[in-house]
């Protein structure tokens, strides 16, 4: 089955890097006309537009800045005239020492949720806006199998934050669907990204080898064409899922 995403507006958050320009990529070779989020990786998202070869653009954006994540969602309708689909991919994964004094530990608690689930559930608001004038449209929201399995005492703020976001989307997917918008999760486990390095210089490979199923480590481009078959409508009656990508290191 070709998928074809012509005639598509997609913004991706997070786009310049790692999973985001992973979706990105693989978005804009079937077509798709992608709106390509960045917040300090102005040169790595400008490349990666042009290489798209086609009317994707690069929107900048703070997503620490409510009225940014706003902004953001309505220079992208501005631009193309139209939204079909918003990705949130965009996310933080900041470490907390149990340790740390209450006011460092609220500090990054509070970074924590506003990046990964109150920049989304903004720049969504504001998309549902538009989806329901439009008659249609499509979330995927990239969480990670922390959500369901849980993750280390360092990242409870990370593991509330994308269990937030899926019960966000599940909601969204029951209360909007009359109005042709459709919701769905993407939860991968361990991704091999610059966000991910930080670990690996820690533990060592070994340790997140050992705790899979399959002999490698999963990449970005192994999520990028799940994100591209929801954007293509093909799962609208799946709408309110999630669908696992992490190598087996989790099975519900």
């Amino acid at each position: 089955m070709k998928i074809s995403l012509k005639d598509k507006v997609i913004l991706v958050t997070g786009g310049s890097r790692g999973i985001g320009a992973a979706i990105v990529k693989t978005l804009a070779a079937s077509d798709g006309t992608v709106a390509i989020h960045y917040h300090q990786s102005a040169g790595e998202a400008e490349r990666l537009a042009k290489a798209c070869k086609n009317r994707s653009k690069t929107f900048a954006a703070d997503l620490k800045s409510p009225e940014e994540c706003r902004d953001l969602v309505h220079q992208v309708i501005d631009h193309y005239g139209r939204l079909d689909v918003l990705v949130n991919n965009a996310g933080i994964a900041l470490p907390v020492n149990p340790q740390d004094s209450d006011d460092a530990w609220l500090s990054t608690w509070l970074m924590t949720l506003q990046v990964n689930l109150v920049a989304a559930a903004m720049l969504t608001r504001h998309a549902i806006q538009h989806f329901k004038q439009q008659g249609n449209g499509r979330l995927i929201h990239i969480t990670s199998r922390a959500a369901f399995r849980g993750d280390t005492p360092e990242y409870m703020a990370y593991a509330a934050s994308k269990g937030g976001l899926v019960a966000y989307s599940r909601s969204i997917a029951r209360g909007y669907g009359k109005d042709g918008i459709k919701s769905f999760v993407v939860a991968p486990g361990f991704t091999k990204t610059d966000m991910a390095d930080q670990f690996v210089e820690k533990y060592g490979e070994r340790l997140l080898l050992d705790d899979i199923a399959l002999n490698s480590m999963t990449e970005p481009e192994d999520i990028a064409p799940t994100v591209l078959f929801l954007a293509s409508g093909h799962m609208d009656h799946a709408t309110g899922c999630t669908i696992d990508i992490n190598a087996g290191s989790y099975v519900r």
